[in-house]
């Protein structure tokens, strides 16, 4: 089942045409990731300060198929959907009432942050994907 983030939108998310702009929208995303690891019980501070994994976004894209506006209240659908050894990738969904305003995407690859190689999907991640991720019915 996916997580379901909602927050409004306002003038310092949109453009000069009032439209929302195109990094507010990542902005919305990751804010919705954050909220998604605190619901798993993920302790945010540790999480992105830990000493031994750091798991950057090697990858970002949105889809926009209709504007958003100062004082929308988009809700915004994040769901994992691919995990290997050491990345995941995260959908998002954003709509407005029943119609899909823009679809994202987020690829995460876990690192040590010293040493810079690679590192398994830490447990706490595991929890989180598992959580989050569409179950087959």
């Amino acid at each position: 089942m996916p997580f379901t983030y909602t927050r409004s939108l306002w003038l310092r998310d949109t453009d000069t045409a009032g439209v929302v702009y195109f990094t507010s929208v990542l902005e919305f995303c990751h804010e919705a990731y954050e909220a998604s690891l605190m619901e798993t019980g993920v302790q945010l501070h540790f999480f992105f300060n830990h000493p031994n994994q750091a798991i950057p976004i090697v990858h970002a894209s949105v889809d926009f198929l209709k504007p958003l506006h100062c004082g929308d209240r988009p809700i915004l659908h994040l769901h994992p959907v691919e995990l290997t050894s050491n990345t995941f990738t995260v959908l998002y969904q954003l709509q407005l009432g029943s119609q899909l305003i823009a679809n994202a995407k987020t690829k995460h690859c876990c690192i040590h942050p010293v040493h810079r190689h690679r590192i398994p999907v830490p447990a706490d991640l595991l929890h989180w994907y598992g959580k989050w991720q569409d179950k087959p019915t």
